[in-house]
Formats: structure tokens, sequence, C-alpha cells
């Protein structure tokens, strides 16, 4: 599809382009940087698997020195979670996993401690009761996959398992990581290189020196997320020394893998790569990627409840919220996930769209940041003219 160029004085080193219809999403993304809200960020959506915004503007660091261009990849913290349950389908689609399997038959070491009968579908949920590594772990152990694993392998429940979701903000990329690495022998950086040439995708887990040359830089949040009220498991997950990872550099941890939170893409590629997820599993032209009736299975209703990290009463797919709090669109039946700071993704198999937003200035929601539901609005608004 051919797009019109766009660019808006509104909004510096602003590039990229829509298509007839859309340009009110150029519109409001502008509007957010002559009210101060962004430093760098891009947008971009897809219909059918074909691009029809992809816009990009501002700054790479809060310095202003380098401009936000069309290679430029930032951090997508949690938003990288869809990806993970991108591939996860993809493995379900090859007969190499299956949802409502035990983990233990990929990973016999994870039925210990009573996880024996721990579904794949649970994981993928959050129902499994392993949200974050036990108190006292040591933070470095995020740079190291063989013994991160380890420990999530003899770790207890903090829950029976499938009694309740409860969000795994770091554990979730270990778990299905290691799951993936089990059935194709690959990390999860290693399947995303896939993509990079043949599709032309710019979605990574684990930096080489040369992408960590493009990398935006993020301005942290003025606040800390509000978290509602304080129990057990919001404190182990978000509020202990071992809840995140330590003990090394900036580029010590671009490097590492860390799947659940520190995969680094543009919005085009987000958008590009979650396309089969919308089209019945089909990429642009009709090639068949994963099969319709997995990508059903991917997206169908695993557990509904009070999550007991997030102060959301939410609805999980197969690593994908489902939209029932529209916080990715107007469109109830569309799944999404966000990342902390603001970026996210929106999954619509009913309009055939997938859309995405990343930025550097870092917002304290933890989902439904309002620079990025107001791009999503202007963009389902296009569809209706």
């Amino acid at each position: 599809m051919t797009l019109a160029g766009w660019s808006d004085a509104r909004a510096p080193n602003s590039a990229g382009g829509a298509a007839p219809n859309f340009a009110g999403v150029g519109d409001a993304f502008a509007e957010a940087f002559a009210d101060g809200e962004e430093i760098g960020a891009c947008f971009a959506a897809t219909i059918d698997g074909e691009t029809v915004v992809d816009i990009r503007g501002g700054w790479r660091e809060r310095q202003q020195e380098q401009p936000w261009t069309e290679d430029t990849i930032a951090c997508v913290y949690s938003t990288g979670k869809a990806v993970l349950a991108l591939l996860v389908a993809r493995e379900v689609s090859n007969g190499r996993l299956d949802y409502n399997a035990p983990v233990a038959r990929y990973w016999p070491e994870f039925a210990a401690s009573g996880k024996d009968a721990i579904t794949l579908s649970e994981i993928m949920s959050h129902q499994d009761g392993l949200v974050a590594f036990p108190e006292g772990t040591r933070r470095e152990i995020y740079f190291d996959w063989d013994a991160a694993c380890a420990v999530l392998a003899q770790m207890t429940p903090l829950w029976p398992p499938g009694s309740a979701n409860g969000y795994h903000p770091q554990t979730f990329g270990f778990l299905v990581g290691e799951v993936l690495r089990r059935v194709t022998g690959k990390s999860v950086g290693a399947l995303l290189g896939a993509f990079h040439d043949g599709q032309d995708i710019d979605v990574y887990c684990g930096l080489s020196p040369a992408e960590i040359a493009r990398v935006a830089r993020m301005q942290k949040p003025p606040r800390p997320p509000d978290l509602g009220d304080i129990n057990e498991f919001k404190k182990i997950a978000f509020l202990t020394p071992s809840a995140i990872p330590a003990g090394a550099g900036r580029e010590e941890w671009m490097a590492a893998e860390i799947p659940a939170s520190n995969m680094h893409a543009d919005a085009r590629s987000l958008a590009r790569v979650l396309s089969p997820l919308a089209n019945r599993g089909a990429w642009p032209g009709g090639e068949l990627f994963i099969k319709p009736d997995v990508v059903d299975a991917a997206l169908a209703e695993r557990i509904r409840g009070d999550d007991l990290v997030l102060p959301f009463h939410l609805s999980w797919a197969a690593g994908l919220m489902r939209n029932i709090n529209r916080h990715f669109g107007p469109n109830e039946n569309a799944f999404g996930h966000a990342g902390f700071g603001g970026s996210c993704v929106v999954i619509d198999p009913e309009n055939r769209l997938t859309a995405a937003y990343v930025a550097n200035k870092m917002s304290p929601h933890l989902v439904g940041d309002p620079r990025a539901v107001r791009l999503i609005d202007a963009l389902y608004a296009a569809l209706q003219n």
C-alpha cells in the first residue's frame, strides 16, 4: 500500500506516512509533542497485514541531540510479552507445543515442588503462581539464563496453580522462553532473528553493539505506578530488591536476554510481526505463519478475575490481555499488551488490525497510557470514514 508522506511542525523531526483517511492519527501524534508529553516516539498500524500508518518524531534522548529516525529502536518492556505469545502460537501450530500439555512434558525439571500438572496455558495466562523470583534471590540472576530457570524449576507456587491470575512482570519471560528453547533449541533472541531479514522486522531480545547504537534513551517516569492496595504478591513482584535486575551496566543489560522486560523494537516492526494474530495466521500476501485454529486457541479466554498483582479485573488469553477494560481501543473484542512507561500493542481480528506505540518519555501508567489511547482512538475513528 502506498502511504502519503507525513510530517507536522508540532513534532520535531517528524516523518513517515499514512494512508488516505488516516491523517487524524498524525494530528493526534503531533498534539502530544505540542503539549510537551513526548521526547521521541513512533506509532504504526496495519490492516490486512499492510501498513496504513507509520509515523515517528522527536529525539532519541532528553538532551535533544539525536533525532528519532526510521532505524531508531527503544525498549518496549512488557509489550514484548505479546511477541512471546506469537512465538508460542507458532510452535503450537508447528506441533511442538500444546497449550493444554503440562510444562514438564517439555521441561522435566519444572515438575519439582508440585508443579507437574501446571500447563502451558496456565503459564501463558499468569496462573502458575511463580509471580517473581523468591525474596533474597541475587539480582544478578537475570543475566544467567540457566541459573534463573533452575530457580524457577525448583520454586513452589505462591498460590494453587489455576485458581487465580497474578501478573508476572519478569518471570514470565524466563518461563516461556525456556519452554521455547526446550522445543526449538533456540533462545528468544535467536527465534526473533529469523524475522530480521526475510520479514524486515526490527524486534530484538539481546542487542549487538551495532543495535545498541540505534537505541533511544528512556526517561524514567515522574512517579511510580499505582499498584492499588499492596498485598504479598504485589510486594514480591514489584517491591523487593530481587524484583528487578541489578549488577550490570546499561549496555550489558541491553545485550542480555530478559524476554519479559527488555525487548527492543520500533512501532512498525511490532505492528507487522503481530499481524498474523489479526489475520487468521497469515502474513501479507497470504503465507500462513500460524494455523487459524491455533490463532483461535491463542486468543481464547483462559481466565478472568481480579488480578493478584495488577490493580485491574483482567481477562487473559494465551499471553495477551483481552480488551474488556478498553485499554486498547473501543473494540472490546480486541486484544493487547502494554509495557512499563507507556508502550503498547493492539491486535484486533474483527478489523484485521494491529497497532503499536513506542516512546522514550515514560509515564507512570501500567496500561492505558493517555498518549497511546489518543492515537488508538484516532485510528479507530479513521476506520469509520
